[in-house]
């Protein structure tokens, strides 16, 4: 697994890419209707009974309200654009984290892979299978029933190291001989991307593997 080191700033989503911005259409909208209040207000003006005419302060009311849904638009489209830089600054902060997941993660031949391991409480002994993106068991070793937080060396059952790729990690329990159960190990991964769409947030793990936020289970300081 890659080492949690320096993070990289996620890029932009594409599919922002070429969208007409929402802000600059509200503010073209807003001088656009203040023009043409303006037209109606001074034809109003042009045509009004000269024997009974507008009161000044009529015309001081039209314009105030106008003003204030103006700056009321403008108000909410300052705090949109607020929330948009906050959303980025949390993906951003999420990019260079260890994410603990379920399921294969990217061994870089030097670095090990930190790992939480299942408790197996009905087995009175316990081991962790180790199996390679083709689904061959490479390394088992015994590991505490009660589980907790291991790291994977990346060693073979002989001893020799492994080549960088994906593994995925099992502990087994045992009874006297008998298998009681097995349950996935998870472990943890760089984040070197996160981005945001309708879908919700994506996190793109060392070695390519896209994952759901909903996914992860924890998350740790890079080197933590």
């Amino acid at each position: 697994m890659d080492a949690l080191s320096t993070p990289t700033i996620a890029p932009a989503s594409q599919g922002m890419a070429g969208r007409a911005d929402p802000g600059q259409s509200r503010a073209a909208m807003i001088s656009s209707d203040f023009e043409t209040f303006l037209k109606m207000l001074t034809t109003q003006m042009r045509n009004q009974d000269p024997l009974n005419p507008m009161e000044a302060t009529d015309f001081a009311v039209q314009l105030a309200t106008f003003s204030s849904v103006e700056q009321q638009v403008r108000t909410n489209q300052l705090l949109e654009s607020m929330m948009g830089q906050s959303a980025v600054a949390e993906l951003a902060g999420l990019v260079g984290m260890g994410a603990r997941i379920a399921g294969p993660v990217t061994f870089d031949g030097s670095s090990g892979v930190p790992l939480s391991l299942p408790p197996q409480s009905d087995a009175d002994s316990a081991r962790l299978v180790v199996r390679n993106s083709m689904g061959q068991i490479v390394d088992s070793q015994s590991v505490p029933v009660e589980g907790g937080p291991m790291t994977w060396r990346g060693l073979g059952a002989d001893g020799l190291p492994l080549p960088a790729g994906s593994y995925s990690f099992e502990v087994s329990g045992y009874k006297g001989e008998q298998l009681v159960g097995a349950t996935q190990a998870e472990a943890y991964a760089r984040v070197v991307e996160a981005r945001r769409d309708e879908a919700g947030t994506t996190l793109v793990l060392a070695g390519g593997r896209e994952v759901p936020l909903g996914a992860v289970s924890a998350l740790r300081a890079a080197g933590g």
